[in-house]
């Protein structure tokens, strides 16, 4: 979030939690990028807040309910409070339960994997509108091709990028195998290491696609736990994820913090993956 917004953000998070009485002295960030994520305190409620225009809140507190009811491992709305969406000065808040972070924050591969595969089982009983994971390999694909949002790549590096997302696509929906509701980007980052085992959080890039798609987002090892993989057509999601990834690096409002660093490192990877497997 840009920094002149946050403090509006952070105030209209209290503002809101306020009018719900649920009582608070301190609002700590504890995540800041495309939302704002706020730990209010001593309510010990988990506030997000985004702008109005750029935010599917009322498309993930609707998911995290059913996806909660069918007992699946994701991260609960806040239960003192009714379950919606709160609009006030230009943002949007939701509320969550907070959950204390155990030690170790790791979570271990098979526990991951077993995560996903429930949040998968439960994902296949809803019938939800969704887009297709081909359809944000394409948004990558403009935002490549858009030399004025991506000033700074390359000639080469955005051939690269470019051939390899359009040629990971057609390879990947000419497979023609199972596909079903997804996270959208299970990596660790959106996992919460809980006493309850790993929850889920972030489902605004809930999309529909092969399951190989969402563990190419986790660590190696858990798509090695996880039963009845495609491991081909998991190394090739792989390939487009860390294509898709970079893309976004080079976004010149790209504000992850190293993130042209590591969209040159990611540059590397890339052609070394495409060596390895002669794509």
């Amino acid at each position: 979030m840009q920094a002149s917004e946050v403090a509006r953000a952070v105030a209209a998070a209290t503002s809101i939690a306020s009018s719900l009485a649920l009582t608070f002295d301190d609002a700590i960030v504890l995540h800041d990028s495309n939302k704002l994520t706020l730990r209010l305190l001593p309510c010990d409620v988990l506030a997000r807040v985004a702008p109005v225009g750029q935010q599917v809140a009322q498309f993930e507190v609707d998911l995290a309910q059913r996806l909660a009811e069918s007992g699946c491992p994701v991260a609960a709305l806040e239960p003192r409070v009714e379950p919606r969406v709160h609009e006030r000065d230009g943002f949007v808040v939701t509320l969550w339960t907070y959950y204390e972070p155990v030690t170790p924050h790791e979570v271990s591969p098979a526990g991951y994997a077993d995560a996903l595969e429930r949040l998968h089982a439960g994902m296949r009983g809803l019938d939800v509108p969704t887009p297709h994971f081909t359809d944000r390999v394409e948004q990558a694909q403009r935002l490549v091709a858009n030399r004025d949002r991506t000033p700074a790549l390359a000639d080469a590096d955005r051939e690269l990028l470019g051939d390899t997302l359009r040629s990971l696509r057609r390879a990947i929906g000419e497979r023609g195998g199972a596909e079903q509701l997804l996270h959208g980007e299970p990596h660790p980052g959106n996992v919460l290491a809980t006493k309850n085992g790993p929850l889920f959080i972030d489902f605004e890039t809930c999309c529909r696609g092969p399951v190989e798609f969402d563990l190419a987002h986790a660590p190696e090892e858990v798509g090695e736990n996880y039963p009845g993989v495609d491991q081909e057509l998991l190394r090739q999601c792989r390939i487009l994820v860390l294509a898709m990834i970079t893309s976004w690096r080079w976004d010149r409002g790209d504000q992850l913090p190293n993130g042209r660093q590591l969209g040159r490192e990611w540059l590397s990877q890339i052609r070394a993956a495409l060596d390895r497997e002669k794509l």
